[in-house]
Formats: structure tokens, sequence, C-alpha cells
């Protein structure tokens, strides 16, 4: 029998066996849903995910193991989100290791502690702290001597040493690379004078707080050779990688719409911190927290709440936007779009912030034929996820990643027809952690992988992303060799967040000038 007589006769014997099962009430109906998901599953795998090359897991990195000469780290800026760097590193306090195991020891499902303890160590040593805070600086130190990741039961080790400006922990002999974990005012500085001194370094994403400190950031880092990372740790995360894979199989056609989300409704999320209680003028070096910020009087809520002032923060579009630009760009190769707008405002936290709570930002990519839309309210947790349409297909990423055939699709139009793909359902899935990828997935799977906001995986292990992209840093430092958030796109990602905010700021459509190298 020859290959089409073969394929007719499965599709008679299909429609006969439906038809037989249609005849009997309720069985029939059970039977038939039964059929044809378990048909459809069966047809997806066999003739879809073949064809379309996503079967194996082919895009994912290898772990290199970290040998070679111990590198010699000063962290500034050691508040909340420097000490997630400082844990990325394999430092934390030993109070926190208490904590983290008494929970673990009362919720069998809590495995941050497990996790931790598997974190691989990059052979470093935390040998200087600065911040403005002392509270924070007393943690920092506290964290450096504890490389085993002890609890309090032990002696401390090694000791950091605490500096009180950020220019004499640059100017240390035993420092090689910086961590910048400061308000945003600071990358920009900081970073320039690190890469003067020969420093390596990781900064926390905005890479700038202004225009012209782009581009003397990208002058000084590329003069000075030095190994730079920016801080979008989601360059880690396994179903952007999937995601690339399948942008460059041209599995969704052309792409023409991208939209992106920032949904958030809690004080935390809008910024509002709690303020510590031992902060006063006497713990907090109020005047160097200001540095090239337009002065103001002391005040507790604008240090601790910095991200709602735009004379300290880049408010939604650098704090936020970045992450879903910087998204997009890994997925899509994007660039710096070639126009932006924006619009929002102050609708929900009347506290005298000066940054938006809502921000609706459109970047404009004529050359790809292509926008990209940006919205984000923090006064509404609605799940909206990011979707990537394309005219076969449309591509929702986050933690997972789903896609869906177009009813009006080219390509996937006569497999549409013959009821092989149903546009409602996935063609592609995939739960980060899995070896192997398939075309469904259960609930409990699909809600699992959700959960992970922080995490990916690397070889079915769950792994802190902020470790690997640290870990990517000092792998590159050893090397000599690249980032995947390197000064270049480092470089986009600021230009697109400055043309963002200028938009909104002044209320009109800003162009880059690609030839110039110049916003207007």
């Amino acid at each position: 029998m020859d290959e089409n007589n073969k394929s007719s006769r499965g599709r008679f014997s299909r429609r006969e066996l439906l038809k037989s099962l249609a005849t009997i009430p309720v069985i029939g109906a059970f039977a038939y849903g039964f059929y044809k998901k378990t048909n459809y599953d069966r047809l997806l795998n066999s003739s879809i995910l073949d064809e379309l090359g996503m079967n194996q897991s082919s895009s994912l990195r290898s772990e290199p193991i970290t040998k070679g000469k111990k590198i010699r780290i000063g962290i500034i800026g050691a508040g909340g989100r420097g000490r997630d760097l400082l844990k990325g590193l394999g430092f934390v306090e030993p109070q926190w290791i208490d904590k983290t195991r008494e929970a673990a020891e009362n919720d069998s499902a809590n495995k941050r502690y497990e996790e931790y303890l598997e974190q691989e160590y990059l052979n470093v040593e935390l040998n200087g702290v600065c911040d403005v805070f002392d509270i924070n600086a007393e943690k920092a130190l506290a964290a450096a001597g504890n490389p085993e990741r002890k609890g309090t039961d032990s002696k401390p080790g090694h000791q950091a040493k605490r500096y009180t400006r950020y220019q004499d922990l640059l100017n240390a002999d035993d420092i090689d690379a910086v961590i910048i974990g400061t308000p945003d005012h600071w990358h920009g500085p900081i970073t320039i004078e690190a890469a003067r001194k020969g420093k390596h370094v990781y900064c926390e994403k905005p890479m700038t707080w202004t225009v012209p400190e782009t581009y003397q950031v990208r002058e000084e880092v590329i003069k000075n050779k030095i190994v730079f990372q920016l801080g979008h740790q989601g360059r880690q995360t396994e179903s952007y990688i999937k995601a690339r894979e399948a942008i460059q199989k041209n599995i969704l056609g052309k792409v023409n719409l991208i939209e992106v989300t920032t949904n958030r409704n809690s004080p935390n999320g809008a910024w509002v911190y709690p303020i510590h209680a031992e902060a006063n003028p006497e713990t907090i070096d109020w005047k160097q927290f200001i540095g090239p910020a337009p002065w103001h009087e002391f005040s507790l809520e604008r240090f601790f709440r910095w991200r709602c002032w735009w004379d300290y923060s880049t408010g939604l579009s650098g704090d936020l936007l970045t992450h879903e630009f910087d998204a997009m760009n890994q997925i899509l190769d994007l660039g710096i779009p070639k126009y932006a707008t924006s619009s929002g405002g102050i609708y929900h936290f009347k506290d005298g912030r000066t940054v938006p709570d809502v921000l609706q930002t459109v970047f404009e990519f004529p050359q790809r034929d292509l926008t990209m839309l940006y919205s984000a309210t923090l006064a509404s947790s609605k799940n909206r996820g990011k979707v990537i349409m394309g005219h076969d297909a449309s591509m929702e990423v986050g933690n997972t990643l789903t896609i869906k055939a177009d009813r009006d699709s080219t390509r996937y139009g006569e497999k549409i027809k013959e009821q092989v793909i149903d546009p409602s359902r996935p063609i592609f899935s995939y739960i980060p952690g899995r070896k192997n990828v398939d075309a469904v997935t259960s609930a409990t799977e699909q809600y699992f992988a959700g959960r992970g906001l922080l995490y990916t995986y690397r070889n079915g292990r769950r792994v802190d992303t902020t470790h690997l992209h640290i870990k990517e840093w000092i792998e590159a430092i050893r090397t000599g060799g690249s980032t995947s958030c390197n000064i270049d796109r480092g470089f986009e990602e600021a230009i697109a967040a400055h043309m963002g905010t200028i938009a909104y700021k002044e209320g009109r459509r800003v162009e880059w000038d690609a030839e110039n190298e110049k916003i207007i």
C-alpha cells in the first residue's frame, strides 16, 4: 500500500470511529472528547513538533565548572537587591541561614535552603563592602564572613573591609571587580569610575540615570577593556532561551506586534518599602546618598522609597520596562527602537511621588515592520503576560512558553483544515526543568513552573537566575570572554528606556537617529 492510500485509510478510520461514538449518548460524548485529546497529542508529537524541530532542549546552555584564579569582589550598595546579588555570588548572613533552614524543617515543600546549599561555589572572595546605611553594611560584612554558608552556631570566617566612600573601595588593590546595587542615580558614575580603575563591573539595571551617562559608560567600558554585565538575569531563563530558538526557526512567521506588561497591586510592588527602625541621620550618610541628584533635606521616605522620585529613579521605564525590553531584545534582537511614545500618570499612589504608577509606552521598529507595546499599572494584579504575535502563530512567554497557531495562518492552514492542529490549543509548550518538551502539559506542571519567578532550571535542577548571571560574569572575567548582557546590549536597553521616559515627560514622539547615535 502506498503512503497516500495509507494516509487516506487513516483518515477514513478516524471519521468512522467518531461517527460510531457519536451514536452513543453520554458515553459517546466522553469517548469523543478523550479520543480527540489523545489523538491531537499523538498527531502533534508525530508530525508537528518534529517538523518544527523543537523536540529537544538543544538551546540550553552547558554549565562550565568555575576554576582558576580567585576573583576578589567588592560590593557598592548592599540594600535589599544588593543582598540578593550577594546571595547569587554565594554570600548570605548566618541569620539568613538559620531562618531559611528552620523554614525548610517546618515545611518539606520549602526548598530555598537546599537550593542555596546546592548553589555552585564561584571561587570568589568578598573583600570590600560600601553602603551609606550602616545597617546594610553590617549585614553585608556578616555575609562576607560566611563563605561556608553556615548559621549563627559557627564562627565568622574571612573579614571584608567596610568602606564609607565608594571611591576608596575602587582604589583598593585587593579588589578585582565590583557589583553595583545602588539606587539608579549612582549606576553611571560608579561604573565610569570603576572602568577607569580597571575594575570589572556587574551593574544592576538600568544601566544609567541620564542620557549623557549612557555614552560615557559605553566609552569607558570599551576603552578600559573591562568585563561588563548588566543585571538582567532573565538572560538566564530557559524559556527565554527556548523562545529565541522558536523565533530563529521562524515558527511564528513574520512578527509585527509584541505586547508586554507589568501589573502589581501592593505597596511593596509600588516601591512603598518599609522604613528600618534604626534608620536616622546618624546611621545614614545622606550627603553621599544624594550625590549627583538635586539636593533635598534628609528624608527617610526618599531614602528607602527612592524609586518613587525622578531625583534618583528612572521610574517605570527604567525600572520595570527594561526587564520586558531586554527579554524581547534577547529573543528577537530588536536593537534600539526608531520611535517612542508614552502616556500615563500618577493615578493611584497619591503619596508625593513624581514618577507615574500607570505607564503605556509604544516602541516602533519600522525597519522590522514591528511595534512593541508596554503597559503597566501598580494598582492591579491581573495577569496579562507577554505575547509575541506572528502571522502564523503567537507565543506567550514567561517562566513557561506556549505557542498557538493562528487560525488564519498560511503555514499551518492545511493542518488546521485537517484538524491536525487546533488553534485553541498549543502546538508547543515548554516547561523548564524537563529534559524534553511536548505538545501538551498538565495544569499541575503549569502551576509549578509559574511559581518560579526568580528561578530557572539547569539539568532538571532549580537554580537562582541571579546566581547564573553573576556566574557568567565571573567566568568571562577568568576567560576574557563576553557576557550575555554586555555593554552593547546595555547601551540598547538604556537608550530605549530613556526614549520612553523623555516621551512621557515631554508628551511627544521621540526619535532615535541611528546614524548619528542621537535621541531627537
